[in-house]
């Protein structure tokens, strides 16, 4: 077994130790969502967290970890009389991203259940990581209905396991810690808003900090022994501060005047519902308790406002998390006043026994020297017919997406089984039963009435003799559902001369950002190819996150001719490397265009031949038609029936408008096929 780093070895990181630390002292916080790069400690700071937190005494031989002062009246283990104790360290239990349902809450012998009558229960992670810590990495990456499972098992302190009208309920207290890399994908907000706390993690810039942290980290692979010895004072210190802070607790006393603060804060940042306001009452409270005091001063609240609301404030998916600290400051001490109960100081005294001083790292803003991309010869005309008066059409600045709207559904037709996600239907183990089959591995879903039909035949020549029904493995029967998928959404996006030309990139823009939302909100992946000049681009190769896309398009360039055929060709390639890798999530091509193909010879014949590509695969496709003015060469939806796919107008992309254009999508996809 390793040696885990010790806490208080890792070097920076101040407020992620203290998000730690202040859940250690009083877990009714809520949990800690670290955000940030790979390689910034993340993991390395929560596994170190374990050793510091005291031991638990636990009754013996109870699978369910009962406090002997206090055992749980409705642990399935129970009831616990007079039974002998023991002393074990407090536990940290990962959850595999790739975990499934019963791992989590623990699963029912079906076979038992059906045969015998008896709850024959086997525990689950959230039983283990009772009175411990459940650590999740790559939260982000977990499935949803796991994370919904594991948030309502942490705020209700209780895990319930319901089959078939079988029920096991167990106490399931612990300290919730999730960590991501924001590129890999977003939360959904509502489960951000579960986490009590977030923190923004990034790597130092300075040299002497870096070099630090290689030296360390060295150092405790040479001879992790020895280096944990080094550190075996500032544990024990660490570790009894905790027990203090602790014991401090339940004395803390948050005043009239903390509490405004608390409340004005909230409403100052237009958080939704009333959960920050309690986070930050308890986060306050921790706050103080840590620093051995038993009032919550300013300082308090403003330190716990930096940890507990930049992740509630975000309106959608593109908005970076964060908190206006000159506002921050213009609140509390607008509502400082005097607090007769002796509550916070009208100046912040920032606390120096306790690691961290608030506020995020610093984020480094995407660089603002954008590739210029392909310009044309000096002196070619534009694609519109103007000249470009000594300044090409390729060295046009980026212009702004227009405001996104709600857009129509776009779905794969068919039956898949990618992962789960909300955009077309799929075989899930999640959704409506439509059938059933002979399990393949381990039984997850039983479809009770199958089961009995294949064991009912055999009872006779099985030699039941009393109420009980002889299972055997065989008559099992796994309960097939019907539900969503999540699918690769590929963006092939025309950026050339002709879009830019009549100030449409705006609306386009708009458009392709609308999807974005509604792909985040689907759970999809997307890609991003752009074409303009003389060549293609995967502008994002296949991601989660949506807001990585986001951000690419709002930098994307215009000008020069149009490589329709390029662009196709290289979401084709996308899209053959991207089947290698996750065979089971289907693809959907949205190509925004407005049909024109320029350069090259013979280039509306080209890309013809790209576009039949699509349709031989069966890939489904839409193209949205980005033509206006008064006449019209319906170029794009002569393109959306080489792909196969169906050509929809920007207007009738809205949800509000063309009633029906699922139905067209799939039917022209379907017909193709």
């Amino acid at each position: 077994m390793s040696t885990p780093f010790p806490f208080t070895a890792v070097v920076g990181q101040d407020d992620l130790r203290l998000a730690l630390l202040l859940n250690a002292v009083s877990p009714a916080v809520g949990g800690v969502l670290v955000r940030g790069e790979k390689g910034t400690a993340k993991s390395t700071a929560v596994r170190a967290l374990s050793a510091l937190l005291p031991a638990v005494d636990v009754v013996t031989g109870c699978r369910f970890s009962c406090d002997p002062a206090a055992p749980d009246p409705a642990c399935p283990d129970g009831p616990h009389e007079v039974e002998a104790s023991s002393t074990r360290p407090a536990r940290m239990v990962e959850l595999p991203v790739g975990a499934s349902e019963d791992r989590l809450v623990g699963a029912l012998d079906i076979e038992r259940a059906l045969s015998e009558g008896v709850k024959a229960f086997e525990p689950g992670l959230l039983a283990d990581a009772h009175r411990g810590i459940l650590y999740v990495d790559e939260v982000n990456l977990l499935h949803d209905h796991l994370v919904d499972l594991l948030l309502d098992a942490a705020a209700m302190g209780a895990s319930y396991v319901e089959r078939e009208g079988v029920s096991v309920r167990h106490a399931a207290r612990f300290l919730l810690v999730g960590t991501m890399n924001p590129e890999e994908g977003e939360l959904r907000p509502q489960l951000l808003d579960r986490f009590g706390l977030t923190v923004e993690v990034a790597a130092s810039r300075e040299p002497d900090q870096r070099v630090e942290v290689v030296r360390r980290r060295l150092a405790h692979d040479d001879d992790p022994a020895a280096f944990v010895a080094r550190w075996a004072d500032e544990e024990a210190e660490v570790r009894a501060r905790i027990v203090a802070a602790r014991a401090l607790l339940p004395s803390v006393r948050l005043g009239d005047g903390a509490l405004r603060q608390i409340a004005a804060t909230c409403a100052a940042f237009e958080v939704d519902g009333m959960r920050a306001d309690i986070v930050m009452a308890r986060t306050a409270t921790a706050l103080a308790a840590w620093a051995g005091r038993t009032d919550v001063l300013a300082e308090d609240v403003r330190q716990a406002a930096l940890l507990a609301l930049p992740h509630r404030r975000r309106r959608n998916p593109f908005d970076a998390p964060g908190l206006d600290e000159d506002k921050l400051d213009e609140t509390l001490e607008e509502f400082s006043g005097s607090d007769s109960d002796g509550g916070p100081d009208d100046e912040p005294d920032p606390d120096p026994d306790g690691p961290g001083g608030g506020g995020r790292p610093p984020q480094e803003g995407p660089d603002d020297g954008s590739p210029a991309g392909d310009v044309p010869a000096q002196g070619e005309p534009s694609e519109d017919g103007q000249a470009p008066a000594g300044r090409s059409a390729a060295e046009q600045s980026p212009v702004r997406a227009a405001e996104p709207f709600r857009t129509k559904v776009l779905s794969v037709p068919g039956l898949g089984e990618g992962a789960a996600g909300r955009r077309s239907r799929a075989r899930t183990e999640h959704g409506r039963t439509t059938g059933s089959r002979r399990p393949r591995g381990a039984l997850t879903k039983l479809h009770l009435a199958a089961t009995v039909q294949a064991a009912a035949p055999h009872q006779l020549a099985r030699g039941r003799s009393g109420r009980g029904l002889v299972v055997r493995r065989d008559d099992l029967r796994q309960a097939t559902r019907e539900g969503r998928e999540g699918n690769l959404v590929l963006f092939v996006v025309d950026a050339s001369g002709s879009m830019a030309a009549r100030q449409r990139m705006s609306a386009v823009k708009g458009a392709v950002l609308s999807l974005l939302l509604d792909a985040y909100q689907r759970r999809d992946k997307v890609g991003l190819v752009t074409f303009r000049g003389s060549a293609a681009e995967v502008a994002l190769p296949p991601t989660s996150s949506v807001d990585a896309a986001a951000v690419r398009l709002e930098s994307l360039p215009t000008g020069g001719r149009t490589p329709l055929s390029a662009g196709l060709l290289r979401a084709h390639e996308v899209l053959r490397v991207e089947r290698l890798r996750d065979s089971a999530r289907r693809p959907l091509v949205v190509v925004v265009t407005d049909g024109r193909a320029t350069g090259g010879p013979e280039p509306v014949a080209t890309a013809d031949r790209a576009a039949r590509l699509f349709a031989a695969e069966g890939v489904a496709s839409v193209v949205v038609d980005c033509e206006s003015g008064p006449v019209r060469l319906g170029l794009a939806g002569r393109l959306a029936g080489e792909l196969g796919g169906t050509a929809v107008t920007l207007d009738a992309l809205r949800a509000d408008s063309l009633a029906g254009l699922v139905r067209d999508v799939q039917g022209t996809s379907r017909r193709a096929a």
